[in-house]
This record gives structure tokens, C-alpha cells and sequence, in this order.
């Protein structure tokens, strides 16, 4: 059929010289001499047995007698096949492949399995160190995690149809937690208080006590045995690049751990300042990078050592602070914590009185005051400056604009308050004030107030 499998050929086959296409040559016979010089042969019939076949020989000499024809082919006599004829048929190549296939892949599906299932063929095992014999080196920050984080707490306050998250940390083994008095403050009429430590065990916890004008609150958990507290250290020893961590829960990711540096000291700020401003917080911060975010409030920051320095209390964001002195939006590495030694004051008393007592210079300021330093005097008919108080005593006047405290310069009445804060009732201080286009430096000594 035209154009179907390979053309066929007219050449003759190979086999015996003379053979004719499409002739068969039998066993035991020999084929017919053909053409013109053909003479006359013998009968035909099997041919006479000879000393054995002879062929040309063109390498034996003239005249020599021919050599015996070697067999070829299976058999004497029997021409060699075609060719053609051992070449498989396309048919059995199909049917064998397939055949390899399917047991090709029998037997890979079998050790697949037999992989899988069982493993008892080699199996493929990556190398990985080993952190088992791990020990964390002093001063690091998993070591002063791992000595900090089980004295650290969360707390969930609510009452009157608010609620509260911050964080906290054990101070004794009789159960007292410090944190921000703005963490519990939904709690404050009867509300609810409840405190989760870091192996997972919850209690509720009682109020002892707070101060808003310090920002700080003491609450009380009984009846929970093995309290880990955290040793207080010295915030006065600080210094601009210290190391610190800071542990909390951030948006109420509990066992959260930050790193940075002390990044400034005495850094004054306020806080607060809900409904008629009674509630502002005024504190000489210590200033940290380390993150620090919503949840953290009332969480320790703490030394290379793992001792409490400062209680984390506000953040400063480029969209302001909320109420409470955090933002929403998130840290942006300007972080701000009450130094730990005005807290421990503020907590020795919460403990033992209930309240908490400020230092006062017993002077009133003009807080529209817009000038280089805190204005003397008040927006009413009455006088700044308190009848027999420090202030009076020490001689400072109505108009008189204070510009330094113990020489460190005084900006604003804020300025002027946080740094009044920052001492204890009873405390010296060198007032430096301007009268008059003079001037001149007075001492005082600070009274003492009660937190209401």
C-alpha cells in the first residue's frame, strides 16, 4: 500500500553468492546453475556426495585445489537467514515494554510503601546540633529571661463596664504585685481582678492600694505557694547605654521579651489625664528602646544583672499617647518607665498604709505660662504661694518664674513637677528663680502631701 511501512527492495537479499531473489534454497540440495554458459547438468536429484564443497579461494596459489566451504548458517548447507527475519516485530517490542513498565512499576510501588510503612530500606537522616546540653551564660538575654519571666504576671481588671490588660510582678512571698495604677484602674469600685502567672496557674487578686499621681497600684494573691519575685535594683546607678530587657504582654502575648538600652535618663513626662486631670501621672522617666507596647504596662525593665530598674509605663508614638499614656499604634523604640526607686517608696507605703504620700514645695504654678521656665502664681484672685508652706517659708514670691532644681534646668511646670516628684518628703532643694530681671537661689524643704 502506498506510503505505508518501508518500501520494499529489489537488491537481493544476503545470503549465498548467486542466490535469486524470491528462490529457496532447501537442505541437501544445491541450486541450479542458470544462464548462457550453463551446460548440461545432471539429473535432478540429490547431488553426489564430493570430498566436501569447494570455494574460491583468492588468496591460495594458481592452480591449487579450492579449500572446503566451511559450514555457515545453523547447519550445514542451510542458508544463513535473512536478516530481516531476526529483526523483532514492532508488536513484540509494544507488548515487552509494556511488560517492563508494569513490573518496573510494581516493584517501585512495593519500596515506596515498603519505605514509607516501615523504613527498613536506608532512610535519609539530616544532620541537626543538638541544643540539649545548652546552658545560658550570665548577663545574657535568655539567661535574665530565664530567672525573670517566672516572677512576672498578667493582669485582667474590670468593673463598672470597663476592663483592663497589663503586666506585672511578684515583690515578696506574701503575694504582692506591682503594676500601673491605670492597669487596674477599672477595679477600683469593686471591680475584678484576676492575675495569670507564667506556668498557666490563675487566681484573683485584691487591691492594696494605688496612686494615680505616681501611676502605680499594689494587688495581693493568697493562697499561691511558690512565688517568684524579682530582686529590685538601684535606678540612680543607671546610666545612657545600659542593656536592659523588658518583659510583659504586649497585646496579651503573655512571657513577651524585648531587648535595648537605657537611651536617656530623667527624662520628665506626664501621663494620664482623664475627665478633670486630677488622674495625670508625673514621672522623671527612664527612657529605653528596648519595645515596649500596649499589655507591657507594669512590667519590669531589668538590668543585665535581672533586677528590676524601672516599671514600664508609656510609649511615645508620632500619633500621641491614649488616656491611659499608651498608643495604639505600636512602639517606635521611645519607651518610658517609672525608676524603681520612687516605686519602691510608692509600694513601702501602698503596702503599709494603703496610701501613698508626695513630696510638695507648697507653691501653685500658672500652667499657661508660655515662657522659659514655671510661673509663679495663679489665674485666681488668690496668692500662689501657700500660706506657711515650703515655699513661703523658703521666700519665693507670686511672680516669681523658677528655672533650675539642684542646677538642672527647669523648661515648664511640668518639668518642675516631675522633678519635685522624683524626691521624698523631707528632701532639700536648691531653687533657682528669676525676680525682677534677677537672679537667685533659695533653699527648700519639701512637705509632705497624701494621695487621695
Amino acid at each position: 500500500m502506498p506510503g505505508a511501512g518501508v518500501p520494499r527492495s529489489a537488491t537481493p537479499p544476503p545470503g549465498r553468492p548467486g542466490a535469486v531473489a524470491g528462490s529457496e534454497t532447501l537442505p541437501g540440495t544445491h541450486p541450479l546453475p542458470t544462464g548462457p554458459d550453463a551446460g548440461p547438468g545432471p539429473a535432478v536429484g540429490p547431488a553426489p556426495r564430493a570430498a566436501g564443497p569447494q570455494r574460491y579461494d583468492p588468496w591460495a596459489a594458481p592452480g591449487a585445489p579450492a579449500g572446503p566451504v566451511a559450514p555457515y548458517g545453523p547447519g550445514p548447507w542451510e542458508p544463513e537467514p535473512d536478516p530481516a527475519s531476526r529483526r523483532p516485530r514492532p508488536a513484540a517490542l509494544v507488548v515487552g515494554a509494556l511488560v517492563v513498565a508494569l513490573v518496573a512499576g510494581g516493584v517501585g510501588g512495593v519500596v515506596g510503601v515498603q519505605l514509607e510503612r516501615g523504613g527498613s530500606f536506608s532512610e535519609v537522616r539530616l544532620p541537626q546540633a543538638s541544643g540539649q546540653e545548652r546552658v545560658s551564660q550570665p548577663g545574657t538575654v535568655a539567661a535574665i529571661a530565664e530567672g525573670a519571666l517566672p516572677g512576672v504576671v498578667t493582669l485582667y481588671s474590670s468593673g463598672g463596664g470597663a476592663g483592663g490588660t497589663g503586666t506585672g510582678f511578684v515583690l515578696d512571698d506574701e503575694g504582692h504585685i506591682l503594676t500601673n495604677e491605670h492597669v487596674v484602674r477599672p477595679a477600683r469600685d469593686g471591680g475584678r481582678i484576676q492575675v495569670s502567672f507564667h506556668n498557666g496557674d490563675a487566681v484573683r487578686a485584691e487591691l492594696v492600694g494605688s496612686d494615680s499621681g505616681y501611676d502605680l497600684a499594689v494587688v495581693k494573691v493568697t493562697g499561691v505557694s511558690g512565688l517568684s519575685s524579682l530582686p529590685l535594683g538601684d535606678s540612680d546607678a543607671v546610666r545612657v547605654g545600659d542593656s536592659v530587657v523588658a518583659i510583659g504582654s504586649p497585646f496579651d502575648l503573655d512571657g513577651t521579651v524585648t531587648a535595648g538600652i537605657i537611651s536617656a535618663v530623667d527624662r520628665p513626662i506626664t501621663a494620664g489625664g482623664e475627665g478633670d486631670g486630677s488622674d495625670i501621672s508625673y514621672v522623671n522617666a527612664l527612657q529605653t528602646d528596648a519595645p515596649i507596647n500596649p499589655g507591657n504596662s507594669g512590667g519590669p525593665l531589668v538590668d543585665d544583672s535581672g533586677r528590676v530598674i524601672g516599671i514600664n509605663s508609656a510609649i511615645r508614638t508620632p500619633g500621641g499617647a491614649d488616656a491611659d499614656g499608651e498608643s495604639r499604634g505600636g512602639s517606635v523604640g521611645l519607651g518610658f518607665a517609672i525608676p524603681v526607686n520612687q516605686a519602691k517608696r510608692i509600694a513601702e507605703e501602698l503596702i503599709n498604709t494603703g496610701v501613698a504620700t508626695h513630696p510638695v514645695l507648697g507653691v501653685k504654678l500658672d500652667l499657661g505660662f508660655t515662657g522659659n521656665g514655671a510661673l509663679v502664681g495663679s489665674s485666681s484672685s488668690e496668692s500662689g504661694v501657700l500660706a506657711d508652706g515650703p515655699g513661703a517659708r523658703a521666700g519665693i514670691r507670686d511672680g516669681d518664674v523658677i528655672t533650675a532644681v539642684d542646677g538642672s534646668r527647669v523648661r515648664s511646670s511640668d518639668e518642675l513637677i516631675v522633678k519635685v516628684r522624683s524626691h521624698r518628703p523631707g528632701d532639700v532643694l536648691e531653687i533657682t528663680l528669676e525676680r525682677d530681671g534677677d537672679e537667685r537661689t533659695v533653699s527648700v524643704e519639701l512637705g509632705r502631701a497624701t494621695s487621695e
